[in-house]
Order: structure tokens, then C-alpha cells, then sequence
């Protein structure tokens, strides 16, 4: 049995090779990117299994694993997003008020707890950020208000 002759001009063959390396490299790329988001999530998981057991030695609740890793990701999300920045303070700060709006709005002497969960965020996801927000939060004046 004789192999046929070639009939196609060798600049149709180019195209098929160059668009067959094509879809290869294409197929790499992917793969690559695949597996590093598949990385990022195991790390992301890993992290927010470390908060929840925290969390629990706390005595805190614990919120479910997904909303963690979701809010969270693997580097902390907002929560590490410069949380020693003046608008992240102020921000913080503006939560530790008795709840009204306008001219009725004071500061309070919140609970010593009410900072402990960010400050777990912070020691799991930016260790790096944890000294300088644990000195902002000692210098806070809380008491243990809350009934437990």
C-alpha cells in the first residue's frame, strides 16, 4: 500500500501547525492559571480554618467556612487592606458609638471584646500589620460591659 501524494501547498500546512501551537500554548496558559487559583483557594481555606479555630478558643461564634474564605480570601480582604491608615481607624471608631446619628452621636466605652475578632484577622491574615494595631487598640478605653 502506497501513501498518497500531498496535494495541499506547503503555506495551508503552515496555518494548521501555527494555529495547532496556538491552542497549545493557549491550553498551557490556562492550565497554569488554574492551578495557581486552585493554590490560592487551599490557602485561602487553610487560613480560615486557623480564624475559626481561634475564633472558638475565644468563646466567639464562628461564622461559616465559605463566608470566610469568600471575605477573606487567602490575604485578609479589607480587613488588611491598611488597617493602621487613619480612614481604617476612624473607621473602627466610628463603630464604638452609642448607635445615634448626627449631634446625638457619642463615643462610648465599648466592650473589651468588640476588637478581639479583628485583632484575630490580623494575627492569621497580616501578621506584619499586628503590632502597630495592637498598640492602637490597647490605647482604646474599653471595660467589660457586655454580660456574658
Amino acid at each position: 500500500m502506497s501513501t498518497p501524494a500531498e496535494s495541499q501547498p506547503r503555506h495551508e500546512r503552515r496555518w494548521i501547525y501555527i494555529g495547532a501551537c496556538v491552542i497549545l500554548i493557549a491550553l498551557g496558559v490556562w492550565a497554569v492559571l488554574a492551578f495557581s487559583v486552585v493554590r490560592e483557594t487551599a490557602r485561602a481555606d487553610e487560613k480560615a480554618d486557623q480564624l475559626i479555630a481561634a475564633l472558638e478558643d475565644a468563646g466567639a461564634r464562628t461564622p461559616d467556612k465559605d463566608q470566610i474564605v469568600r471575605v477573606l480570601g487567602e490575604d485578609g480582604g479589607a480587613a488588611c487592606a491598611n488597617p493602621n491608615e487613619a480612614l481604617s481607624r476612624a473607621t473602627l471608631l466610628a463603630q464604638l458609638a452609642n448607635g445615634a446619628t448626627g449631634p446625638g452621636a457619642r463615643p462610648v466605652v465599648a466592650d473589651s471584646r468588640v476588637v478581639q475578632g479583628q485583632l484575630l484577622i490580623i494575627e492569621i491574615y497580616c501578621p506584619e500589620e499586628l503590632d502597630e494595631f495592637r498598640a492602637f487598640v490597647d490605647d482604646l478605653k474599653t471595660d467589660e460591659v457586655a454580660g456574658t
